[in-house]
């Protein structure tokens, strides 16, 4: 039985709530900000400070030194929004941040996120919300605002005990301006972080009721801050609609400008006597309870002209115009994004000029590297959240052929789809190195703004999911067909020449899965260890005597003779090695051999890729007729066999990640394909 009060306890600690619900006088938070004034960056300084307090990695590509930001991993959920796959992209976000919190002028500026559907433009936004409010809750990310308090109730609170300052602003704004340009000199001078710059007056209503309290006091400031000012920690939160807000289009007749800049409180009419009194204002308009942190507007080109006006001033002025109030300073960052049609209309809307000056575009496009588009879905579908087992390869089939969509066609002849993809994802090809594959990129311009969107594919795999659920194992033909009977319905393509493209592709992909499983069926009989390192040894020896110009004994005869050449070259065939090449191949291997002598090493077949994989084929070669694979599909197989064939199910099993009904699927499959006099595949 649970002692649910123990049970809190012991994982609620009432120190950290005290902590971070910190609350002290005006004096208490200068010696906090004098200490550290980073409490006091603006709201672009802080995004960018959020960013980099997870950390960086670097990486090389194509030549070109990559920076990974570990806050899009999503540390703050363990990776439920992670974004992949487009780091350069990142990098620019992460430039505009870094340029705005050095003031270099894209702080007075909308950032839109561009992209096609589906391509984690809204998830970017959801880690920046969310990353902040995780910040705001550390000692690194700590910032403060203040409250009006009043013992006597007196009428300048509205007969009440307590008035928060409803924008939450930073203490530091309650000193003139003149005081404060010194006060600020003062922090910056031991400040090793961003030089802090705290602008603007305080919001109409904390203006009134400081000039009431200066009547009350002649002027005295420093009693109406001793007396009547309390700062306290603040704690950005979306849900409590504090430093976070969210805008979204709705019907343009249910929908003013006052959802973004406060409206009036009519009941507080009464009150206070005048709609004019900025204490009978609600100052919970999305630009106003954002304050400090960041607002999005979601589909941010759908919204209404009257809407667009107010994010001119909000971004270059950096101020908002509440009704029947003078112009109310906010420190807020703007983040808006939208796809590509509604961003082409604006582009071609005149009147909106002054938007599209005011505005910073960065690009979200679709992923074109495999390995990481794969990343997107063993996020959503894996071992440890599904009932049923996923067939090896089933994932990366689904994003071979969504990156398919999205790649422009190879304007070189000897270039195929399948072989540009696989450059991308960092494999080799002869004739193309860094060079050509970053031309590659740079003349597709429109790569990965086009194509199939992740959630269709997502979609899909579920689909096959639920349609599949009582085989107990998804295998990449489920998806298939899945992924090719869901085109007719596909929302966004309507035209029937972009939809047999899309099917030609998948026929590209269905034949990559063919040639990858028979691979796999291939390794899975070859995989003697020992069967493999004798072969080596007994090419190796035949090639050292070939080069050498010496004899070699026959183990079985005890007779030198000379090197067997056929027998070298049925394992050279396998991997292409021309007649012309044979002597240079030999060469390159006895070379490699002697160097790896020289530093004490010995060789291992398994570091010359070419090699291994040419010993793999010449062994399956040898083996795959004593198997009889093709029996398997004639359903009458002979103890023998089915012991032999029982070992490679098993292999599949332990070293390639198939389950028992995957693995028998796969080798009826590849048995099929020798009954039909098919070969396997040279990868």
């Amino acid at each position: 039985m649970v002692n649910i009060s123990k049970f809190v306890q012991d994982h609620y600690s009432s120190e950290d709530f005290s902590h971070l619900h910190w609350t002290g006088n005006f004096q208490d938070y200068v010696d906090i900000v004098t200490k550290n004034p980073q409490v006091c960056r603006n709201s672009f300084q802080r995004v960018h400070d959020m960013i980099m307090s997870f950390g960086t990695s670097q990486y090389t590509e194509y030549k070109k030194e990559i920076t990974r930001y570990h806050f899009f991993d999503d540390p703050v959920e363990k990776g439920k929004d992670a974004i992949f796959g487009i780091d350069v992209h990142l990098m620019k976000l992460v430039n505009f941040f870094k340029s705005a919190a050095a003031g270099y002028g894209t702080e007075k500026r909308v950032l839109l996120l561009h992209g096609p559907v589906g391509s984690a433009k809204s998830s970017i936004a959801r880690l920046l919300k969310k990353g902040l409010e995780y910040y705001s809750k550390t000692d690194e990310g700590a910032l403060y605002t203040y409250e009006w308090y009043d013992a006597n109730e007196s009428d300048i609170l509205g007969g009440a005990k307590v008035f928060p300052c409803p924008m939450h602003e930073d203490p530091i704004k309650l000193v003139p301006l003149d005081a404060r340009k010194k006060l600020l000199e003062e922090f910056n001078a031991n400040n090793d972080g961003h030089r802090i710059n705290v602008k603007g007056e305080v919001n109409p209503a904390c203006r009134f009721i400081f000039e009431q309290y200066m009547i009350k006091y002649d002027g005295d400031w420093s009693k109406v801050i001793n007396n009547h000012v309390h700062v306290k920690r603040l704690l950005l939160s979306e849900k409590d609609r504090i430093g976070i807000g969210t805008f979204q289009p709705k019907d343009e007749k249910n929908q003013d400008s006052t959802e973004l800049t406060g409206d009036i409180n009519y009941r507080k009419i009464a009150q206070y006597g005048s709609d004019s009194d900025p204490r009978a204002f609600n100052f919970d308009g999305e630009f106003n309870i954002a304050n400090r942190g960041i607002v999005e507007f979601i589909e941010m080109l759908k919204l209404d002209v009257a809407f667009l006006y107010d994010l001119l001033g909000a971004s270059q002025e950096q101020s908002i115009k509440p009704k029947k109030f003078a112009q109310t300073d906010i420190d807020e960052v703007i983040l808006g994004h939208t796809n590509e049609p509604e961003f082409k209309k604006l582009q071609n809307n005149e009147f909106m000029e002054a938007l599209r000056d005011r505005t910073v575009k960065i690009d979200v496009p679709y992923i074109t590297r495999l390995d990481q588009e794969i990343r997107i879905y063993n996020k959503d579908f894996n071992k440890d959240t599904l009932p049923v087992h996923i067939a090896p390869h089933t994932l990366e089939m689904a994003s071979t052929w969504a990156i398919l969509t999205r790649l422009e066609e190879p304007k070189k002849s000897d270039l195929t789809a399948m072989q540009k993809l696989k450059l991308y994802n960092g494999k080799t090809l002869p004739g193309y190195n860094e060079d050509n594959v970053k031309e590659l990129r740079k003349e597709a311009v429109r790569e990965g703004l086009d194509g199939i969107s992740p959630r269709y594919i997502q979609d899909k795999i579920s689909n096959a999911l639920v349609k599949n659920n009582q085989v107990g194992c998804l295998n990449p033909f489920m998806v298939f067909n899945e992924l090719e009977s869901g085109l007719k319905n596909h929302a966004l393509i309507n035209s029937p020449d972009k939809i047999d493209h899309y099917k030609e592709l998948l026929a590209i992909t269905r034949q990559e899965y063919e040639d990858i499983v028979k691979n796999d069926v291939m390794k899975a009989i070859s995989v003697d260890e020992a069967a493999i390192q004798t072969l080596c040894a007994n090419y190796i020896d035949n090639v050292k005597a070939y080069t050498q110009k010496e004899k070699i004994r026959n183990k079985y005869s005890n007779k030198l003779e000379d090197a067997d050449e056929r027998f070298m070259r049925s394992i050279e065939e396998k991997i292409d090695i021309a007649e012309s090449r044979k002597d240079d191949f030999r060469r390159e291997i006895m070379n490699y051999i002697g160097a790896l002598a020289i530093e004490g090493k010995q060789f291992d077949y398994k570091t010359n890729e070419r090699l291994h994989r040419a010993l793999e084929l010449k062994l399956f070669e040898d083996q795959k007729d004593t198997i009889k694979l093709t029996t398997i599909i004639s359903n009458v197989v002979d103890k023998a066999t089915q012991e032999k064939i029982d070992v490679v199910k098993s292999r599949l099993i332990k070293n390639f990640g198939y389950c028992d009904i995957c693995a028998t699927d796969a080798l009826n499959y590849v048995a099929s394909i020798f009954a039909k006099g098919d070969t396997v595949a040279k990868r």
